[in-house]
């Protein structure tokens, strides 16, 4: 807030200072007015800011809480301790009871529907990885009767946030299918892609005479990966290696022997070079230009049963560059690890967030690492 105050009394003196040179502010009466604004921008905000408290307080929302009946109990035993908080857990949503129950444990959806009628529920907390890949259209449902969805990390804080929910880590999650700005998003990937193919054409047809010189034909990988929706689609690369067949291509995790690759297919590789002609997957709208990055048919059926919340993931298109690879997590690095930095990519996506990922990967595109 101070700095767009700032920026605002900056700029006014500078229009006087440009446009009314007899009526420009002296700097003594910018700073002074700008004191006295940030002042009582302060004090008309934490007046606001304790109003809602007090109302919170007074009137909690309630909730439901999701996920293992054991941790949904810690969680809204932990909540319920903080009435501050201002949320008021009134059920737990589980499979089956634990044993330990302080609150009700629902299992059906016609349960959890009387509990949301009858309790007025406004809030719902998702206090495990795997809700949203298993109960995302109970999710969905809550959401649209006007429910507010949040995820808690119950264990530990695996992300960066601002929020917190007595003492947990929590975001707040958009259930909407259609995200608002994913025209705006669109149009970025077709603008960028459209002007870098053109720019870069030249250096593309280098790099294909070079490969079929020095690794003979078939200088272009193509290679089913899983897009958006669990859609399939054929994911082009310069071929920088050469499987022994098909179905070690399909199923290898690391090729063999890509470590004797000759040197000019090494650096593409290890620049990220070799991934330009992706490029056209975005064009097409089979990619976008940032998001999580696709993977093979073969490995997304086994992340999919080991990393919980991997499947959703695919809510988005996937990407050439996204913010799990800005943060180093490329090759062979931690699936967990990625995922959760997808997810939070996609429940937190702004155009801005885009901007500056393709920024940091223009910034980063000669280190070495493989994708």
């Amino acid at each position: 807030m101070c700095g767009r105050i700032a920026v605002a009394w900056l700029a006014l003196a500078a229009l006087l200072a440009a446009y009314r040179p007899e009526h420009a502010l002296t700097l003594r009466t910018v700073l002074t007015g700008l004191a006295l604004h940030a002042a009582a921008g302060c004090v008309l905000r934490g007046a606001v800011h304790a109003r809602r408290r007090g109302a919170l307080l007074r009137h909690p929302h309630t909730a439901l809480v999701l996920g293992p009946a054991a941790t949904a109990q810690r969680v809204a035993a932990a909540v319920l301790r903080h009435p501050r908080c201002g949320v008021r857990p009134v059920g737990i949503v589980a499979e089956q009871p634990d044993g330990t129950e302080s609150l009700p444990v629902l299992t059906t959806p016609e349960e959890v529907e009387r509990a949301v009628i009858q309790n007025g529920v406004r809030a719902v907390l998702a206090v495990h990885p795997s809700v949203r890949a298993e109960q995302e259209p109970l999710l969905r449902a809550l959401a649209e009767s006007g429910c507010v969805v949040w995820e808690v990390d119950a264990d530990s804080p695996s992300y960066a946030t601002r929020e917190r929910l007595a003492g947990f880590s929590c975001r707040r999650l958009d259930m909407s299918p259609a995200r608002r700005g994913s025209a705006a998003k669109r149009a970025l990937d077709i603008l960028v892609s459209g002007t870098l193919l053109v720019l870069v054409s030249p250096l593309l047809l280098v790099f294909a005479v070079a490969l079929r010189i020095s690794d003979g034909p078939g200088v272009v990988f193509r290679q089913e990966r899983i897009g958006r929706g669990g859609e399939p689609f054929t994911l082009l690369k310069f071929r920088t290696h050469r499987p022994v067949d098909e179905h070690e291509s399909a199923t290898r995790w690391s090729v063999a022997n890509e470590n004797e690759m000759r040197w000019f297919c090494r650096m593409l590789r290890r620049t990220s070079l070799d991934e330009l002609l992706q490029l056209w997957n975005v064009l097409r709208g089979d990619m976008s230009l940032v998001g999580p990055r696709p993977e093979r048919p073969y490995f997304v059926a086994q992340f999919g049963q080991t990393y919980p919340g991997y499947t959703v993931r695919h809510r988005m298109r996937t990407g050439i560059t996204g913010l799990a690879q800005i943060h180093g997590l490329r090759g062979d690095t931690s699936i967990e690890d990625r995922c959760r930095f997808d997810n939070a990519y996609i429940d937190d996506w702004s155009l801005w967030q885009d901007v500056c990922i393709l920024l940091r990967t223009a910034a980063t595109v000669v280190r070495p690492t493989g994708s």
